[in-house]
């Protein structure tokens, strides 16, 4: 479905990222991977080799997004879409609750999650427009953007940085319609990544999530399962779907779990 696809994912060397780029070259592709952590980078172009670039910076930075798409025409020879992954908890600055939300947890929250995503959609957009191209963008939500947690998910500033990617997303995808971009959004519920370690090794979460994440059993998400449903956005299949947001989320938005 992805042959011959040239693709940069942000947030792609580790979890729902890697997963995503050993999927996309399964399909065809071609990867170019930006991570944090260089030790994560080291790994994964072990792992995927000549089908992938990788760079290490941090998707906050407004270079870092523009150098990947560089990377990609420069070691590919062309741009087709973004995969935004990048993100994370900012419940170690001081997201929570609201009444003890700290002033550097809510903007460290929002740089992460919205800030990052923001300069690596307008990156993308910028390119596409300038190499005079369709191109496909998708973002990462997350179902405590339309479907709050409060007993065990209690961090008001990440509810609403990805609330506020929702909104993003479908104005962009709008605007940019007629430049035959689409931009859609992923919206996972509690899946098995780094960012997740917290929930995933609390027991009483975990039987929460067992009937608030009731498909396949009850289960925490696992990062291949979001693989499906990216390859169809980044593939031309999705070719006439923009401004959708895709809940991949074991059945959460739908169920009223059991604390």
């Amino acid at each position: 479905m992805l042959k011959d696809k040239k693709i940069v994912i942000i947030g792609g060397t580790t979890g729902i990222g890697l997963s995503a780029a050993k999927a996309f070259v399964r399909e065809g592709a071609v990867v170019v991977l930006v991570g944090r952590n260089p030790e994560s980078g080291q790994a994964a172009q072990s792992l995927l080799g000549a089908k992938a670039a990788v760079m290490s910076a941090d998707a906050t930075d407004p270079s870092t997004a523009e150098k990947a798409i560089d990377l990609c025409l420069q070691t590919f020879g062309d741009f087709d879409g973004l995969y935004h992954v990048a993100g994370g908890s900012g419940r170690k600055f001081g997201d929570g609750p609201l009444h003890e939300l700290s002033l550097e947890g809510w903007n460290k929250t929002f740089e992460l999650n919205l800030t990052s995503l923001m300069l690596s959609n307008q990156a993308a957009i910028r390119r596409f427009r300038v190499l005079g191209k369709a191109g496909t963008i998708l973002n990462m939500g997350s179902v405590l953007g339309f479907s709050p947690s409060p007993k065990y998910f209690v961090t008001h500033a990440y509810a609403a940085t990805k609330s506020a990617v929702i909104g993003f997303t479908k104005s962009i995808a709008a605007y940019y319609a007629a430049d035959n971009i689409r931009i859609n959004l992923l919206a996972p519920a509690l899946v098995e990544t780094p960012m997740s370690e917290r929930a995933s090794k609390d027991e009483t979460i975990l039987s929460f999530v067992k009937t608030k994440q009731p498909l396949d059993g009850g289960r925490n998400g696992r990062p291949e399962d979001l693989d499906g449903a990216a390859i169809y956005f980044m593939s031309d299949s999705s070719k006439f779907t923009t401004g959708q947001t895709l809940y991949v989320d074991g059945g959460w938005e739908i169920s009223e779990g059991q604390y």
